[in-house]
């Protein structure tokens, strides 16, 4: 059996996160974190027996925050807040972003500022190493006074109501699932509804899984451009590294390098000995183009990893029996974050459509056949695989708008400008799959033109995508249909086993 992880609300590293969120990883409460727990908590009930007015304790919440809740309503309070504000729409989120959503504030309560009792903690470590995932609609968040729509949603569950998800994805009633495990419903205290909803748990955990998606998605870019490099007899010295060094930009250097050792040994792409114009640039201008994508992909990463272990609760709970009222729940830089790593990987998705479209054109493709068809005229090859690609293209280019640039204010205009982060991250999960799709028809196209070169053989790397690939798709000999070849090769992308193939003949 696999350690459980110890939560401490300060160490949660990315790929701790993936481990539990993706695999399953157990998880169970660090002692320090615990007794941080409990004298946070001593704090809020000293302050409740005071009859101290603190925000979302013994207050109302949002524009109601002035009305003054009896110390004796002040428990009913918090049930009452889960179940109004469970109000969402829409499908289900997945399960590895709901578990995201049960890690991220198990981890952030973990860190003792938020009042709660450790038996709220020791719930949410119940869901997660049990595999219960509740169902949450990824719809009605806007991504400021914390994810309340969605945490409330999960907080539904702990109390034996709403509904979670079952194996096959099929909606199940909460309490039935509760029985059938033999977990008690949750009961509330003080401050512990205010302190589940409000966190940024929803944003975060698109940002982290996200961020994984496309480091893997741009590795599986930089082969696919290699296939396209070789079979569209690419000049290298627009991979040189002085190039990269003169311009000043690592990123830059750090692409040409690894596209340099997908290349290694080809016959096909290299240096020109005598000139032939200059190539297109997807193909000259790969590094450059490359490196603003990991641009993205790198403040995306820097602004996950502070989030995981970030407090952002309202109120903040210290030391000296004082409570923080401020807006640390607000998401805004992680919308930025999920906006920006949009635009990134859409630069992506532009730019290998652009190279497939050169592959299959009779005019630019250097003497291959017209859509690599077998027989052009009685078979269209894949012409229409560009088509899909395309599509895809102008798809993402209306999603990658930015979410963030525009706010409506919310509770009475209490809350007058939100971050909009939710949707970000629902469109840019969208945008990652169109472009796995684009990615994965550039890798399908380019082997087979690559094949079309022979005798010449394309770089190492090259020629270990293509081995990787015919593995599961065959070559195209006649007219069939692709939509199974593409989806098996995004399939391959998205759980990494293509990468991996590459990887374990060159090294990049």
């Amino acid at each position: 059996m696999t350690e459980a992880l110890p939560i401490d609300g300060e160490s949660l590293s990315l790929d701790q996160f993936l481990a539990v969120t993706r695999h399953g990883c157990p998880v169970s409460l660090a002692p320090e974190a615990r007794e941080r727990v409990a004298a946070s908590r001593r704090i809020v009930e000293r302050a409740v027996a005071a009859g101290r007015p603190i925000y979302g304790v013994t207050t109302g919440f949002g524009s109601l925050s002035e009305t003054t809740i009896r110390p004796d309503q002040a428990r009913e309070l918090q049930l009452s807040l889960i179940r109004s504000h469970a109000s969402g729409a829409g499908k289900p989120l997945a399960p590895d972003l709901v578990r995201g959503l049960l890690l991220l504030r198990l981890n952030s309560l973990a860190r003792g500022h938020s009042g709660v009792r450790p038996e709220l903690l020791e719930r949410l470590i119940d869901f997660l190493n049990l595999q219960l995932v509740p169902f949450v609609p990824e719809q009605g968040s806007v991504g400021a006074s914390g994810d309340l729509a969605p945490l409330a949603h999960l907080g539904l569950t702990l109390v034996g109501e709403g509904s979670f998800l079952g194996d096959r994805g099929e909606r199940r009633e909460a309490s039935a699932v509760l029985t059938q495990h033999g977990v008690g419903p949750f009961a509330f205290a003080e401050k512990e509804g205010v302190a589940l909803v409000n966190g940024t748990s929803l944003m975060a955990s698109y940002l982290g899984h996200s961020v994984a998606d496309a480091r893997d998605l741009l590795a599986a870019a930089e082969v696919a451009a290699a296939l396209s490099f070789d079979a569209l007899q690419g000049e290298t010295d627009a991979l040189d590294d002085r190039l990269g060094e003169l311009k000043g930009m690592p990123e830059q250097r750090a692409e040409a390098l690894t596209l340099r050792r997908l290349l290694a040994g080809s016959t096909s792409s290299g240096h020109r000995t005598r000139y032939a114009g200059q190539d297109a640039y997807t193909l000259r201008c790969l590094p450059q183009v490359l490196a603003a994508v990991r641009l993205s992909i790198d403040f995306a990463a820097g602004i996950s990893q502070r989030e995981l272990n970030a407090v952002s609760d309202n109120p903040v709970v210290f030391e000296g029996d004082q409570f923080i009222s401020g807006g640390n729940f607000h998401g805004q830089h992680l919308a930025l974050a999920l906006d920006t790593l949009a635009l990134g990987v859409q630069y992506l998705a532009g730019f290998s459509e652009r190279r497939t479209a050169r592959l299959v054109n009779p005019a630019l493709n250097r003497g291959l056949p017209a859509f690599l068809a077998p027989t052009p005229g009685l078979s269209s090859g894949f012409m229409i695989p560009q088509y899909l690609a395309a599509a895809l293209v102008n798809e993402n280019q209306t999603l990658v708008h930015p979410a963030s640039a525009t706010s409506l204010p919310t509770s009475a205009d209490q809350e007058d400008f939100v971050s909009m982060g939710p949707w970000a991250g629902a469109k840019l999960n969208r945008v990652l799959g169109n472009t796995r799709t684009i990615v994965a028809i550039e890798w399908i196209v380019a082997a087979q033109a690559l094949e079309l070169r022979r005798p010449a053989r394309g770089g190492a790397g090259s020629e270990a995508a293509l081995r990787a690939l015919r593995e599961r798709v065959a070559p195209w000999s006649t007219d069939r249909s692709p939509a199974e070849d593409i989806e098996r090769t995004a399939a391959g992308i998205a759980d990494g086993s293509l990468i991996a193939r590459v990887r374990g003949e060159v090294p990049f």
